[in-house]
């Protein structure tokens, strides 16, 4: 039976080999105690394994609480640990539970983080990833070559649906290629989830009769599951794209079950990835998570940004770009979300490090703060990506195009 195999950075003040024994006996068959039907035979079958034991080094003080040290040292490592299929088979939620449930609690680690999952080569085949990741959102807003180029509703929650359909006009009008509701903003008192849909969509099916071109958005459809589905049949009756969804708060569950439907991309919003990551040994790192919402059939997911106004390095963006781009099985590849304190100044150095057009570019400030306005704001950033791909340096990139240099004035020494 085919396996699924984790690696965790660990810090332990025991052995780490010891450490890791504890985990896989209680992540599969054991428990703190030998139990009667625990035998041979069923350990052979469903125990979990551990494959290697990577030492990396010793410190004098723990990360987290925990066990404590008695001669004050404390081991990390990289362990791999695998569990056969038979354990969950292609259960998600099990999955998440053996991969990610109780070992945090164990007491013999004083950090532990899931760093990335070998994936059995028959989940390619029972499940079907995106469903339009990458390919599909160039289709569906009719860009090639380039990024797409996206932007907020701001303020995040409080306009009027009227409000909101006004802004969109302006967006669309400005050569936005797509735009979302913010994560803050399902429904809410002055802007009910139906009524926004019809009148962005009003705008937007105007906008598209008259110039041929389909801005995409993004509308939260974040819920309870029956609700999800309701707002899910909103959106396409009204002829829209797409559906986000903040995924950490739905679960896979039923992210998988909104992508199944098929008919629009999911828009996979990522708040409150901090409290899953920002500790350096706790929690999962960008890699292994990434794979989890492709299993469930996210199109597009977000990766923070360069220089961005949050606490992630630009070594972290960079890597959870790449991650999006590798190939898991023969599924489509969801399209990195760039966001977080973004303008044309830092498509340079996204370029220099990935060296891919292969992303949804999203910039608030940075196109409706634009001293020109938000048309001009929209170009600065198509010019921007043209110039980096180009070999240009933003200083020439500056003086070449007019829009992107007003840009550098206002944004440039932020």
């Amino acid at each position: 039976m085919e396996r699924v195999i984790a690696t965790y950075y660990i810090e332990t003040p025991y052995e780490p080999e010891q450490a890791a024994a504890v985990l896989a006996g209680e992540q599969s068959s054991g428990t703190f105690v030998a139990v009667p039907g625990e035998t041979e035979a069923l350990k052979q079958r469903f125990a979990a394994r551990v494959e290697t034991v990577k030492f990396l080094e010793t410190v004098g003080q723990p990360a987290m609480p925990g066990a404590v040290s008695r001669e004050g040292k404390y081991h990390r490592a990289m362990v791999r640990v695998s569990w056969s299929m038979e354990n969950f088979g292609y259960n998600l939620p099990v999955l998440i539970s053996t991969l990610q449930g109780n070992l945090y609690e164990i007491t013999q680690f004083t950090g532990l983080k899931l760093m990335d999952i070998e994936l059995p080569e028959i989940y390619g085949t029972y499940f079907k990833g995106p469903q339009f990741g990458i390919s599909g959102s160039r289709k569906l807003t009719g860009v090639e070559g380039r990024p797409l180029i996206g932007t907020i509703i701001k303020p995040s929650i409080g306009l009027t649906v009227e409000e909101t359909a006004a802004l969109v006009k302006t967006l669309a009008t400005a050569g936005i290629d797509f735009i979302k509701d913010d994560e803050l903003l399902s429904s809410s008192a002055n802007s009910a989830f139906e009524d926004r849909v019809e009148a962005v969509m009003r705008v937007l099916s105007a906008y598209a009769d008259k110039t041929g071109k389909k801005v995409m958005y993004a509308f939260n459809i974040s819920g309870e599951m029956d609700q999800m589905l309701q707002r899910y049949e909103t959106i396409l009756r009204w002829g829209g794209t797409c559906a986000m969804i903040s995924i950490n708060s739905v679960g896979l569950a039923a992210a998988k079950k909104i992508a199944d439907q098929g008919q629009l991309a999911i828009h996979g919003h990522r708040n409150g990835w901090g409290m899953l990551t920002r500790h350096p040994l706790l929690g999962i790192d960008f890699r292994a998570y990434q794979k989890l919402w492709r299993l469930a059939g996210v199109d597009q997911l977000h990766v923070n940004g360069i220089r961005n106004k949050f606490w992630e390095t630009d070594d972290s963006v960079v890597s959870s770009i790449e991650a999006c781009l590798e190939d898991l099985f023969d599924h489509r590849k969801p399209l990195p979300v760039i966001s977080s304190g973004q303008w044309g100044g830092q498509a340079f150095e996204t370029w220099n490090r990935t060296h891919t057009v292969d992303c949804l570019y999203m910039a608030g400030g940075g196109i409706m703060a634009h001293p020109m306005g938000p048309a001009a704001g929209v170009v600065a950033l198509q010019q921007a990506w043209q110039a980096a791909v180009a070999g240009y340096s933003l200083e020439e990139a500056a003086r070449q195009y007019q829009e992107f240099g007003k840009s550098v004035e206002k944004f440039g020494n932020r």
